[in-house]
C-alpha cells in the first residue's frame, strides 16, 4: 500500500518550541457569513448590516467575530488536534482587527507545554495559535491545550512543562478596532436598549431560548470550518458509536442565544478561559446563560467592555457546579470572555 497519506500526528510527535505552519489558507467571503447566520441564529447588527456598522465607524461590517475563530481553529486541527481524544480549554485569546470579506487567513502554531497523562495513553499539548490577514499581521491568537492520544504507549514521555497562562485578558490590553464609535449608537435598530451601565457585576441572565443540535448541521458546519477531526465524523472512533459535536458548534450556538438579554454585546474582543465541561451529541437541547463578572471602559468614544461568563447547557440558567467544585454533568461549555458595548 502507498505511504503517501498521513494518519496525523500523535502525542510524542510534538516537541517544545516547535512552530508549525498550517496549511491550506481560507479566503472568507459574504458565503461564511451568509452559512454562519443560517447555522445558528446570530441576529448581531454589527455583523448584519454595512450600514450599521459605518454609523459606528468602521467602513463595512466584518465577518462575526466567531467566523474568524472557526476559521484559524480549523486550519490548526489535522496538524494539532487530528488525534485528540478532546478539546480541553482556552486562555489568552485576543481579537486584534476586524476582518471582512475577501480577505485571505492562515494559521500558525507554537508549542509551549507537553505533559503526558499517568496512564502512558495519551498527553497534553498546549499551542498558541495565530491568524494572519492579508497583510501578514496578526488577526486574532489564543492558547489552547488537547488532549492526544499516543501512536505507541511505550514511547519515551517528554519533559513536563505547563505554561504558566493568565486567568484573564488585562483590560488594558484589550484591542478596540480603528475608528469604532458608539457614541451615535442606533439601539432600536440594534434591538434591545440595554447598554453598558445597566449591566451589573454579579448578574446572571437566562437567555431563554433553546436550539436542538441536529446531526446534519452539525457535520455541514464542522465541513465548512475544514475541521477534519476524526471525533467529529467517524462514528467508529468512539466506543459509544456516537459523533461528537465540534466545540466550537456550541460555543456559536450559545453566543447566538446569548442575543436575547445581550443584543448590544456586539463585538467579541478577548477569550479569557474556556471548558468544554461535558460533551454534546445530536439531538441535546442547548440553551445558554450569562453571568457578568466585570465591567471595564476603555479609551474609544461610547464603547465600553462587559466580562461575561457564557455557560451552555441542557439544564437550567444558573446551575454550573456541583459540591465537588466540578461542572455538572449538563454543563457543556463555560466561557469566560469580553465583549464591547455602547456606554
Amino acid at each position: 500500500m502507498s505511504s503517501k497519506t498521513s494518519a496525523g500526528r500523535f502525542f510524542e510527535d510534538y516537541r517544545l518550541g516547535e512552530v508549525i505552519s498550517h496549511a491550506v489558507p481560507r479566503t472568507l467571503s459574504g458565503g461564511e457569513r451568509a452559512l454562519y447566520h443560517a447555522l445558528y441564529p446570530a441576529r448581531g447588527a454589527l455583523y448584519s448590516s454595512d450600514a450599521f456598522a459605518r454609523a459606528c465607524g468602521l467602513p463595512a461590517s466584518p465577518l462575526d467575530d466567531l467566523i474568524v475563530f472557526h476559521t484559524v481553529f480549523g486550519k490548526t486541527v489535522p496538524d494539532i488536534s487530528l488525534n485528540a481524544v478532546a478539546n480541553l480549554g482556552y486562555a489568552e485569546g485576543r481579537w486584534l482587527r476586524p476582518v471582512y470579506p475577501g480577505e485571505t487567513l492562515v494559521s500558525e502554531s507554537e508549542v509551549i507545554g507537553l505533559k503526558q497523562n499517568s496512564n502512558g495513553k495519551s498527553g497534553v499539548v498546549w499551542v498558541r495559535t495565530t491568524g494572519r490577514g492579508d497583510d501578514g499581521a496578526p488577526v486574532l491568537d489564543y492558547v489552547r491545550w488537547v488532549m492526544v492520544r499516543k501512536r505507541d504507549a511505550d514511547a519515551d514521555a517528554p519533559e513536563t512543562v505547563i505554561p504558566d497562562l493568565a486567568d484573564v485578558v488585562p483590560a488594558d490590553r484589550l484591542v478596540v478596532p480603528a475608528g469604532l464609535d458608539f457614541s451615535g449608537y442606533d439601539f432600536a435598530l440594534a434591538g434591545e436598549p440595554h447598554r453598558w451601565g445597566d449591566y451589573a457585576k454579579g448578574e446572571v441572565i437566562d437567555h431563554v431560548d433553546g436550539v436542538t443540535v441536529e446531526e446534519a448541521e452539525h457535520m455541514l458546519a464542522t465541513r465548512l470550518w475544514q475541521n477534519t477531526s476524526k471525533v467529529h465524523f467517524d462514528a467508529s472512533n468512539r466506543a459509544d458509536g456516537k459523533r461528537l459535536i465540534y466545540g466550537g458548534h456550541v460555543i456559536s450556538l450559545a453566543r447566538a442565544l446569548s442575543f436575547n438579554g445581550l443584543a448590544n454585546a456586539q463585538m467579541v474582543v478577548a477569550l479569557n478561559g474556556g471548558a468544554h465541561a461535558n460533551p454534546c451529541f445530536a439531538g441535546d437541547t442547548v440553551r445558554a446563560w450569562t453571568e457578568v463578572l466585570d465591567r471595564a471602559e476603555t479609551d474609544a468614544p461610547g464603547v465600553g467592555a462587559l466580562r461575561l461568563r457564557l455557560v451552555a447547557t441542557t439544564g437550567s440558567a444558573g446551575a454550573l457546579k456541583g459540591e465537588d467544585g466540578k461542572h455538572l454533568p449538563e454543563v457543556l461549555l463555560d466561557l469566560d470572555y469580553w465583549a464591547l458595548i455602547p456606554i
